[in-house]
């Protein structure tokens, strides 16, 4: 039988036992449906009441544009070595630990392109925390450090044609030309792409599009979509 969008909350929703925390990591290529499948599954999972989930992006981790210059990085955003991947790692423990406050966690500001501190805010109450991005199943540097503070880690996968379709068209959302944006995208996304789908294997969880929340299933040559 396959596997549906209903399957993946009731695996989400067993994740924390003994009443303690749980971190539930969401991977895979950029343009693969990962923040909509974070978002959905955070939204479905609280209902109403005080929230039972939190979703916690890897974005905010990105280093801001005036670092990336001084490295010379800023050409190749999104690469491993242009996020803060120890700083993501720590905060992932903290919130695995820190369960009787409120913990602050960065955001990404599209508009802006820049992460945000103190933008995300997780409280007491959730008992779930998703965390979304393209490298928690990367096995070198700092990014080891991610996958060892997250219960359970799925990976996305999405038809490449379609992958590439809507990056593109958010590329576009977001202020680039069609022919800027194509000239990013096969550049650098891809390249991070093929860091990335190898890292598959290490998922406990692969999700297939039939499975993919209905904002996050292909959808005709005129629809866009935000999905990364």
């Amino acid at each position: 039988m396959a596997l549906t969008f209903d399957d993946l909350l009731r695996r989400a929703r067993s994740l924390p036992r003994d009443g303690r925390r749980a971190l539930l990591g969401i991977a895979g290529s950029p343009g693969a449906g990962k923040s909509t499948l974070a978002a959905h599954l955070v939204r479905e999972l609280n209902g109403t009441g005080a929230p039972w989930a939190a979703h916690v992006p890897m974005d905010g981790f990105h280093l801001a544009d005036a670092e990336l210059d001084r490295l010379g990085r800023r050409d190749r955003k999104g690469a491993p070595d242009t996020f803060d991947a120890a700083g993501y790692a720590a905060l992932l423990r903290r919130l695995r630990e820190e369960t009787y406050d409120v913990v602050y966690a960065p955001g990404f500001e599209r508009e802006l392109e820049q992460p945000l501190a103190g933008a995300v805010p997780v409280p007491p109450s959730a008992r779930l925390v998703v965390t979304e991005g393209n490298y928690l199943l990367l096995d070198t540097g700092a990014w080891t450090r991610v996958r060892a503070q997250l219960d359970e880690v799925w990976f996305c996968a999405l038809d490449e044609e379609e992958r590439l379709r809507r990056l593109i068209a958010r590329h576009e959302e977001f202020g680039k030309s069609h022919e800027e944006a194509v000239a990013w995208v096969l550049r650098t996304d891809q390249r991070n792409a093929e860091l990335i789908d190898p890292t598959r294997d290490r998922a406990d969880l692969v999700v297939p599009p039939s499975a993919l929340p209905e904002a996050s299933r292909p959808v005709g040559p005129a629809g866009r979509s935000a999905a990364s």
